[in-house]
């Protein structure tokens, strides 16, 4: 019994370890629209993921169909990242994912523009002094163009992207577990959820 749960755990194990290969073209403005076309197992397993709104327009003419019970539903509150921001602790663990995600993965011809405002130019500004020396890092790196940019008057989350990464599954694994059971993450989260 016991050789038997060995076998399939190193089954999995060595699974896991077999590189993944994603090729994505994506644009987020209102809507997330592009392609994910991902390989596994050597060019064995190739699936394509289309990326579309959720909801089709409605016909010329038809009023859409209302949902049942959505207004009465309170508005959810936003969550506030300034809070966990402002955490040393956080700010280290996270740029260290960050870091870690980043030599992890083999990039070719990988195109990054961001644009992100909070709405309010103080939070804008809080945010970038965050965000501004990682995107000064990530626009110096040769392997791939990346560029983030704020916006101080609106609030606003755009992304434009194309590439083609590499990763093992084992090793993304490996990194989301540490992030996830780090205490400064958990500390971040709970002060956004207080404030939000």
């Amino acid at each position: 019994m016991l050789s038997s749960v060995a076998a399939f755990l190193l089954l999995i194990i060595a699974l896991l370890a077999i590189p993944l290969t994603l090729t994505f073209r994506v644009s987020w403005r209102q809507d997330l629209q592009g392609q994910i076309r991902l390989q596994w197992a050597f060019g064995l397993v190739r699936l394509r993921f289309p990326l579309s709104p959720s909801e089709s327009p409605s016909p010329e003419g038809e009023e859409p169909a209302r949902k049942t019970g959505s207004s009465d539903r309170p508005p959810r509150k936003k969550r506030n990242p300034l809070p966990a921001i402002r955490q040393q602790a956080f700010r280290r663990r996270i740029i260290r994912f960050i870091s870690g995600l980043w030599h992890a993965v083999y990039k070719r011809d990988v195109n990054l523009h961001m644009r992100i405002g909070l709405g309010d130019p103080a939070d804008t500004g809080q945010l970038w002094a965050f965000m501004g020396p990682v995107s000064g890092m990530l626009a110096n790196i040769e392997e791939a163009a990346i560029d983030i940019e704020p916006d101080f008057l609106d609030s606003a989350f755009e992304l434009d992207g194309s590439g083609t990464v590499r990763i093992i599954p084992l090793q993304l694994i490996y990194l989301a577990a540490g992030l996830l059971l780090s205490p400064p993450v958990w500390r971040g989260i709970r002060q956004m959820r207080a404030t939000g």
